[in-house]
């Protein structure tokens, strides 16, 4: 079974040539400069709204781009109530630039999970995966995906997920989350930089429900950094407002590493 894209052509270009373009010109006008992240969380918009932002974190994988070969993707529901966390079917999932592979090794060691289970109806509408795999294809030489779609989880079961699949240098954990939603400019960027303040201090309980649409999966991977002591900095915050959108009512994007 192949998941097939649901927002080529919307969120991104469905023409596989406009799509590397947008891509090349996104990640060159990124630095590159900085450590290979172990883990990154970035926005999952439109790339003409949230793509320069998830760009600088995506640029930084250059240096291992024939070293990092799975990738853990964890993003929130946006369509399908559900407890826990999803897994999908597919063997692969397809995007204009061809399809990546999902390790099924990786998922059948969850299936035991009480709170992990199989369902296909959140993984087939769901942008929140679908917008990084197209930033994965075009930095990395060949790997495989762990996609996950968090519904109503704790941080406790999502930290609990990262750490089983945390592996070595070999995997990257990528957490798809946007900030603040429909604020005026100057009001989101005060919320935003409030939970980026939160973020950083890996102090998740402090996350409110509209501060991150991806409260659920952040939270998550902040218990496990604070656990292994690990710092989580922000490297790019901004907004719709900055990038392509009206400032009247703008939506949040930060981009963020462990390294």
């Amino acid at each position: 079974m192949n998941r097939q894209p649901a927002v080529a052509g919307t969120f991104y270009p469905a023409n596989p040539q406009q799509l590397h373009q947008m891509l090349d010109q996104l990640l060159n006008d990124a630095e590159t400069t900085g450590k290979v992240p172990k883990a990154i969380i970035a926005p999952h918009a439109g790339y003409v709204y949230s793509g320069p932002i998830a760009a600088t974190a995506y640029a930084r994988l250059k240096k291992a781009h024939d070293m990092i070969n799975r990738v853990v993707i964890i993003g929130p529901s946006h369509r399908v109530a559900f407890k826990g966390l999803a897994l999908s079917r597919a063997q692969t999932f397809a995007t204009p630039l061809g399809s990546v592979l999902v390790d099924q090794k990786a998922l059948q060691g969850l299936e035991h999970l009480p709170f992990v289970d199989y369902i296909e109806q959140a993984h087939t509408q769901e942008h929140s995966l679908e917008v990084h795999l197209p930033f994965l294809q075009e930095m990395l030489d060949d790997f495989k995906i762990i996609p996950l779609v968090a519904g109503d989880a704790s941080p406790e079961q999502v930290s609990q997920v990262i750490d089983m699949l945390w592996g070595g240098e070999e995997t990257l954990i990528v957490i798809s989350s946007d900030l603040s939603h429909y604020h005026d400019y100057r009001a989101a960027q005060q919320l935003d930089k409030s939970t980026s303040a939160a973020i950083e201090q890996l102090q998740y309980e402090q996350l409110a429900f509209d501060s991150a649409c991806g409260k659920v999966p952040v939270s998550g991977l902040l218990k496990l950094a604070r656990e292994k002591s690990l710092t989580i900095k922000n490297i790019d915050l901004r907004n719709s407002g900055d990038t392509a959108g009206d400032k009247s009512r703008v939506v949040g994007y930060g981009a963020y590493v462990i390294e």
